[in-house]
């Protein structure tokens, strides 16, 4: 898959699936940090590449251990993600850790119920 095509896939499916599965995700801070790393302009372009296909293994429909599966779906999706993460952490700047957890702390707040 090219590097394009790889970056659009990504971006058009990392947010649906990140919503529908946070409660799921334990490392939700770290693919958060990723996908900020990623996104960020001042990020290179080998750094990208490889935090982008990190991503792109997450919102594959099909990989190792499928997603359905309780308490292990997503154990092989983090692990290519950790591989990535220590090839590029020097790139993951505190900014991106912090824009992580504000959004991390709105997805997990449930919204006010109007009354």
């Amino acid at each position: 898959m090219s590097d394009d095509r790889t970056e659009t896939l990504v971006r058009e499916g990392f947010w649906p699936k990140l919503t529908r599965n946070v409660a799921r995700i334990p490392f939700a801070d770290e693919l958060l940090a990723a996908w900020y790393c990623a996104t960020d302009a001042a990020t290179p372009f080998k750094v990208k590449a490889t935090l982008f296909g990190a991503l792109a293994y997450f919102i594959m429909p099909f990989d190792v251990i499928p997603d359905v599966i309780l308490a292990l779906g997503f154990t092989d999706d983090m692990a290519v993600l950790m591989g990535a993460i220590g090839l590029v952490r020097s790139h993951i700047t505190q900014a991106h850790r912090d824009r992580a957890k504000a959004a991390l702390d709105e997805l997990r707040t449930p919204p006010v119920a109007a009354g």
